[in-house]
């Protein structure tokens, strides 16, 4: 296997790779001209790491005169799970070590949760700050599957009966499932904030301690906590308040658990307990922030939508200050 640098040969083959390892869905990319802009400038160069001829990860790296930063760190994905990307991220860091640059910055989009645990493995933490950008072009750029310049739309679903459940056993092998009857605020916001930051989830951020008590500790309000060896990886919350109608308010599962088949094995447990109760109506809603599967299989499960609505997003308010980084 062979670390080297990009070659112009190597054009086809890397935007091959960056094709089938989904780094080019936005639309306004261009890989080609992202490849030239690179290198013609003078300020950054790519890597690419060959095997038996080969191109099977690559990195872009530069630097500012200050901080380093690296671009489309990709990997064959009939080869995740080999290494592949931690090699190819250690020798950009070696390189800029060894131009002096002190710091690596990357940029992450919120919603590209396994990206955000790669490099959390790597070492690499959130920082508490807030990134600003301006497009000069006047294009929008998408955030996530949502544009930047318009509205969240809000789906509304609901079931009226209860469906067959399927049997789903989750990939993890020691999990498991407990109530929180007097779960405190601290904790909650932790659950809240560790599932809803990627997905720009905000409304109990805004709640007072007070006013947060009264909704989590009411007596028709049960919160859940789904553990994977020992630690907590997601959390649903089932709000009987308004009987005969329940309400799905919450659910979700941590970043570093997405892809053990837990968010369909939380939701069967959710509806399984809501139903128990034999509400007329089984409620949830979903928006355009969420995780792109999240309406998908809310539909599989028996939810059918009966609204939707637009509403501004977080970062569209300008009193809105919440931590959203």
């Amino acid at each position: 296997m062979k670390l080297r640098n990009y070659q112009d040969k190597d054009e086809a083959a890397v935007v091959d790779l960056w094709q089938r390892a989904d780094l080019m869905q936005n639309p306004l990319k261009d890989a080609r001209k992202d490849i030239a802009f690179c290198l013609d400038g003078g300020h950054g160069e790519i890597l690419v790491l060959e095997d038996k001829g080969e191109i099977v990860a690559t990195a872009m790296l530069g630097q500012d005169g200050h901080r380093g930063w690296v671009y489309y760190v990709a990997v064959d994905p009939d080869r995740q799970g080999q290494d592949l990307g931690r090699r190819i991220m250690r020798e950009a860091e070696d390189r800029l070590k060894a131009a002096g640059v002190p710091k690596v910055h990357l940029m992450v989009r919120g919603s590209n949760t396994q990206a955000v645990g790669f490099y959390q493995r790597l070492g690499y933490k959130v920082e508490p700050v807030t990134l600003l950008s301006h497009r000069l072009d006047g294009v929008a750029l998408p955030v996530g599957h949502q544009m930047d310049d318009g509205p969240v739309i809000v789906t509304y679903l609901e079931m009226l009966a209860r469906g067959s459940l399927p049997h789903i056993v989750p990939k993890a092998r020691r999990f498991a499932l407990m109530g929180a009857p007097d779960i405190t605020v601290g904790f909650y916001r932790y659950l809240y904030d560790a599932v809803g930051r990627p997905w720009y989830w905000t409304d109990r951020k805004k709640l007072s301690e007070g006013d947060l008590t009264a909704i989590i500790q009411h007596e028709a309000v049960e919160v859940y906590v789904l553990y994977v060896g020992g630690v907590p990886a997601g959390f649903f919350e089932l709000d009987a308040r308004a009987m005969p109608t329940i309400e799905l308010a919450y659910f979700g599962i941590m970043p570093d658990f997405i892809g053990l088949a837990l968010g369909p094995y939380l939701l069967s447990q959710a509806l399984d307990m809501m139903w128990q109760r034999e509400p007329d109506r089984v409620i949830v809603n979903t928006c355009t922030l969420d995780h792109p599967k999240a309406l998908p299989m809310y539909q599989r499960f028996g939810f059918n939508p009966y609204r939707q609505e637009e509403v501004p997003a977080p970062w569209q308010d300008a009193d809105n200050t919440l931590d959203f980084v």
